[in-house]
């Protein structure tokens, strides 16, 4: 149990929340010699929040071109640290995105492919069929675009991974120490963390990394709203019908995958679970992160039991997901991240890192690196940061201008769309 009082130790770095985002960034402030104190709310690995869970996907395609780039410096960050400690996080395998050849968000991607030169290649839907042996069917006016880079990321590893490195380090790890404020009230301007313990914490630097929580822990630090909304999201793995289990298996090559559109539905091969295979809607309803549902939306449970009869030519049984686990997005209007300054009486002292919107996992390594950069040099190179500073939302509420459609759905009932 923490005692009550003061710590009488002064950090370089305080991270507070200890997610995939936290923990690489206590990581690679370790590395550069930071004494780093790293603050979660829950139990360490706990799976209230978005970096839990057996899969996620790691994929070069991005409608926006500025995201490819960093998963190609993120994909280097996350073999480095495997090599570090020794057992594997990530798993190779290609990406399949696909989608009516005239969505635009699916152009988009192939055009950023060419803009960073990422290897691919576009099929036709029967080429898809022979290509995956008729495991995947798409319509006729459909496209494939078949790429390279890919692979599935183990996440509660993965977090366990960077925590296991830090801690290595030198990082002090505290779990149930939940962080209630900031004040630059210390000895010679020091941060000071305040806790729902009583406990405070005395830091030169400060990340904040607190996901779905970041909203209301922003808002009591600085009373600056920030415009991120926690949607709850449901994970489901769908039973493979016998006879077909390695139709679908990573061994066998099977990608990982997007279908572009609305709704965007994403999924990984057969790993985790022998004989089943993750497809999920890429979206979610509005949630509060403490006061939520943790039971799927049946309305989009339907949608998936028709995309899955008709992708899968009926070798997925498509009658519901036999396993389902909660999950949570945190969004920004235009899902673009936030990474900036704190600003105000903090100055460049405390750097805010969160809104990443269903699609920042694969990205921990990157971002831990960007955020030490923030707070040991006052800036990042290597990132095109403009896109996910605050002040975007000064100049405009919806953030980003893009030229093609939103990716990720609010509910099932803001989906106007019908499956093929």
């Amino acid at each position: 149990m923490e005692e009550m009082g003061s710590s009488n130790i002064e950090y370089d770095v305080i991270v507070i929340g200890a997610g995939i985002m936290g923990s690489c960034s206590a990581y690679e402030a370790s590395k550069r010699g930071c004494s780093t104190l790293l603050l979660e709310q829950y139990d360490l690995l706990h799976n209230r929040g978005s970096s839990h869970g057996e899969s996620r996907t790691l994929r070069i395609t991005y409608p926006e071109p500025y995201y490819s780039s960093m998963v190609l410096e993120s994909s280097l960050l996350w073999e480095d640290a495997q090599s570090q400690v020794g057992y594997k996080v990530l798993y190779p395998t290609p990406q399949l995105d696909f989608g009516p050849s005239s969505e635009t968000s699916l152009q988009a991607a192939i055009s950023s492919c060419r803009s960073n030169s990422v290897p691919f290649r576009l099929l036709t839907p029967a080429d898809v069929a022979r290509h995956f042996s008729d495991a995947v069917l798409l319509p006729h006016d459909w496209i494939g675009v078949l790429s390279e880079g890919a692979g599935v990321l183990k996440p509660t590893k993965a977090v366990s991974m960077f925590q296991a490195l830090a801690f290595r380090n030198g990082v002090v790890l505290k779990d149930n120490v939940k962080v209630t404020g900031i004040t630059r009230s210390g000895p010679g301007g020091l941060l000071v963390v305040s806790t729902n313990s009583g406990k405070t914490f005395y830091g030169k630097k400060c990340v904040v990394t607190a996901g779905a929580w970041m909203k209301k822990l922003v808002k009591d630090v600085s009373g600056r709203d920030l415009p991120i909304q926690p949607l709850e999201t449901t994970i489901c793995y769908w039973k493979i019908k016998q006879g077909h289990e390695k139709d679908y298996s990573i061994d066998e090559g099977f990608p990982t995958f997007a279908a572009y559109g609305c709704p965007y539905i994403y999924g990984t091969p057969s790993l985790e679970y022998p004989g089943l295979i993750k497809v999920a809607v890429h979206g979610g309803r509005p949630c509060d992160p403490d006061n939520r549902l943790w039971i799927p939306d049946s309305e989009l449970m339907d949608l998936l039991k028709t995309w899955v009869r008709d992708r899968f030519g009926g070798r997925v049984d498509p009658d519901g997901p036999v396993s389902t686990q909660s999950c949570i997005y945190s969004m920004t209007p235009d899902e673009d991240y936030v990474i900036d300054f704190l600003g105000g009486e903090f100055g460049k002292d405390v750097v805010i890192a969160g809104g990443f919107s269903g699609h920042g996992f694969k990205m921990g390594p990157v971002i831990g690196r960007v955020v030490a950069d923030m707070l040991l040099h006052g800036e990042a190179r290597g990132v095109e940061m403009d896109y996910f500073k605050l002040d975007r939302f000064d100049r405009n509420p919806r953030g980003n201008v893009k030229q093609f459609g939103e990716q990720v759905g609010l509910s099932s009932h803001n989906l106007s769309c019908q499956l093929e």
